[in-house]
């Protein structure tokens, strides 16, 4: 994907993000030499690069050789140039690349200054010997680099604060936050050349648990003319398992794979297969908090070609009351083997309300899988001391509630109808 950027000194440029073919992926700092060079070539070997990278990838002068520098802030360089002189490539340890930069003597004069391998910008020979143009080349390998990219690529047009004055200034309208458009900017326009592009394009797929899909409708509609809606029957998430119904080639695609093999019709709403290009499927996001439809989307990224929601709870040819047994069957949870092991091991050593204070924590971090399963294999370590405490029994609409006092705030699940509740008194 790219985006074309028009700065207010007129010429564009462009921020490309390309992801790689697993066979293409750069796996280690061998193969990020062959692509990327954060160097000074040798003028005799190749005359063209060494002029190139003279004019076009040198930053500064900068720092104490030039304090006027559109770089500099606060007294210092803010794209942190000179760089260190390194003899290898390396990754460091938040995972960015620390490029080869020698200190083999290698010179150029810009500004009146001697400027060495710290002060080359990144770049692919080939691409700056083609294009004969600025072209910074980086490496990323961190989903937090992947996330700015996609942040600076998106990040929108250029403004500029234009203020208006009068005899009588007015401070609530000295300024305005105005979009600034250059006549390079407008001409590109005018011409209709893009301005942004992705590729392949991407299907956001919504889904959503029975009955719960979402309802658009206007203000004034009675609920009769809501629910006569053929939208509500025909979202993209039930055309889908419809869809499965009629072509056999859909068996074979879990929600993700759909939109490569069929296109969805948004007027007719409905899965159509594809005649040409390629898409690729998003489903949309779900945190584990939202319980069952955290769960279903687990499982859509496993199931193939299912008909209705049975079908998605099926494993094995036995229906699961709920997503969540059925992604648990399937060994898409965590066993939880790990806690139990480690409440176990800690109860040689700990107090119960120790222990009592791990399975809390656990709880809160949401680690935890299945609490249930934890609690039925530990409860009798993480109630140890119950008889030595002071409680009370009492009902509360037909529950069962233990109070203990000198504990703190939490409470646990006993049974299907008891809670262990617990508080602090001072």
């Amino acid at each position: 994907m790219y985006t074309v950027e028009f700065q207010k000194r007129g010429l564009p440029h462009v921020h490309i993000l390309l992801f790689l073919h697993r066979d293409d992926k750069i796996p280690n700092a061998e193969h990020i030499d062959k692509l990327i060079c954060a160097e000074i070539p040798a003028q005799d070997n190749n005359p063209h690069l060494f002029e190139a990278v003279t004019e076009l990838m040198i930053h500064g002068p900068c720092g104490a050789a030039n304090h006027k520098s559109p770089c500099m802030e606060n007294g210092k360089c803010s794209k942190h140039f000179p760089k260190k002189f390194t003899e290898h490539t390396t990754v460091d340890e938040e995972g960015y690349s620390v490029y080869k930069r020698r200190d083999n003597g290698a010179k150029v004069v810009k500004g009146g200054v001697e400027l060495d391998n710290r002060y080359v910008v990144p770049y692919n020979p080939k691409l700056l010997l083609k294009y004969r143009a600025h072209i910074n080349v980086e490496w990323c390998n961190r989903s937090r680099s992947i996330k700015y990219l996609f942040k600076y690529i998106n990040k929108g047009y250029d403004r500029v604060t234009a203020t208006v004055s009068a005899t009588d200034i007015d401070e609530i309208k000295s300024y305005y936050d105005c979009r600034y458009v250059s006549a390079c900017e407008a001409a590109w326009r005018i011409f209709g050349f893009e301005i942004h592009y992705r590729t392949p394009s991407v299907e956001r797929l919504n889904f959503h648990l029975p009955n719960e899909q979402s309802v658009i409708y206007n203000e004034f509609d009675s609920l009769d003319v809501v629910l006569e809606k053929s939208s509500i029957e025909e979202t993209m998430f039930l055309a889908w398992m419809e869809c499965n119904k009629k072509y056999q080639e859909a068996k074979n695609l879990t929600y993700v794979e759909f939109p490569s093999k069929f296109v969805w019709k948004r007027k007719l709403r409905q899965w159509t297969p594809r005649k040409k290009g390629y898409s690729i499927g998003r489903i949309y996001h779900a945190s584990p908090g939202t319980g069952e439809r955290f769960y279903i989307r687990t499982l859509l990224n496993h199931v193939r070609g299912p008909r209705s929601y049975e079908d998605i709870r099926t494993v094995e040819g036995v229906v699961y009351p709920t997503f969540k047994d059925a992604c648990y069957v399937r060994g898409l949870l965590d066993d939880d083997k790990e806690y139990i092991d480690g409440i176990s091991e800690a109860s040689h050593w700990g107090t119960a309300t120790y222990l009592r204070s791990l399975f809390v924590m656990l709880l809160i971090s949401g680690s935890i899988s299945r609490p249930e399963e934890v609690w039925d294999k530990t409860w009798h370590l993480l109630s140890g001391d119950i008889l030595h405490k002071q409680r009370r029994f009492f009902q509360v609409e037909g529950i069962n509630l233990v109070v203990i006092t000198y504990l703190f705030p939490s409470a646990i699940k006993l049974s299907k109808k008891t809670y262990l509740i617990r508080f602090t008194t001072y």
